[in-house]
């Protein structure tokens, strides 16, 4: 199996290229850390992967839509995890001018510029698999780091709304929305993360789940999904209350 995995260079993506690292699939892995990148190569290889790796920032449309097409020209992709993600904030003080477009653009445009290229090429095929990572953040508005929020709903929204325009070509499209997960960008969190998980056990639920569950939409750990979907659906006065309780990113 072809399958190109953004944001892999650390944490979740790191994880996800390790979990599907076998003699039987090929892995493209994209990310802007040449390090740590070149240490993922060689953990997927020594698994008997066949790997790939692209410095590249997922933002540069133009060069993602060129290096994309190239792979999809020369060997074709079967999943495509669109993984590339940022947060923003430093625990005590607030997402800063800066980091809100630079959330949006990797959160969002950097997940069009990874699916978008790839798109017409499943569609031919009429067949294929896109996972997008979004985030439980993206189910509640959440005013301790309302770009991200909003980013992650953002691309929930566009995940599910694309999953149904695309039905009839046969290509499959996840949603994956996990809690906190163990990764460098949580290490810098200094406030109580509730069921906080690793790294790789978060990327065995995704695939088992994307492998052999029919639900468009993976959510987990199922406690603290309940507990933003309740959230969500309170009366606003009441919601706005709690989540304002929450720590300053």
């Amino acid at each position: 199996m072809k399958i190109l995995i953004t944001g892999a260079s650390s944490g979740l993506g790191k994880a996800l290229a390790e979990t599907y690292a076998d003699g039987d699939n090929h892995l493209f892995l994209l990310g802007r850390d040449k390090k740590n990148l070149s240490e993922v190569k060689k953990n997927c290889e020594d698994k008997g992967a066949k790997v790939e790796v692209k410095i590249i920032d997922v933002c540069e449309r133009g060069e993602m839509q060129k290096y994309i097409t190239s792979i999809c020209q020369k060997t074709g992709l079967d999943l495509v995890i669109a993984n590339a993600g940022i947060s923003g904030g430093t625990a005590g003080g607030p997402e800063n001018d800066e980091q809100i477009y630079k959330i949006f653009d990797t959160n969002l445009m950097g997940m069009l510029n990874t699916i978008q290229p790839v798109l017409p090429y499943l569609k031919e095929k009429r067949k294929g698999q896109i996972l997008i990572i979004s985030s439980l953040g993206g189910y509640v508005a959440l005013p301790s780091c309302p770009a991200y929020s909003a980013s992650k709903a953002a691309v929930r929204f566009y995940g599910n709304a694309l999953a149904d325009s695309v039905a009839e070509y046969n290509i499959d499209i996840r949603v994956v929305s996990p809690g906190y997960i163990k990764t460098p960008l949580t290490d810098k969190n200094n406030f109580w993360m509730p069921f906080l998980m690793e790294a790789d056990e978060a990327a065995r639920i995704i695939q088992i789940k994307a492998e052999n569950s029919a639900n468009p939409n993976i959510a987990f750990p199922g406690p603290f999904y309940f507990c933003t979907w309740f959230i969500g659906i309170l009366w606003r006065r009441l919601s706005r209350y709690l989540l304002r309780q929450l720590p300053k990113k």
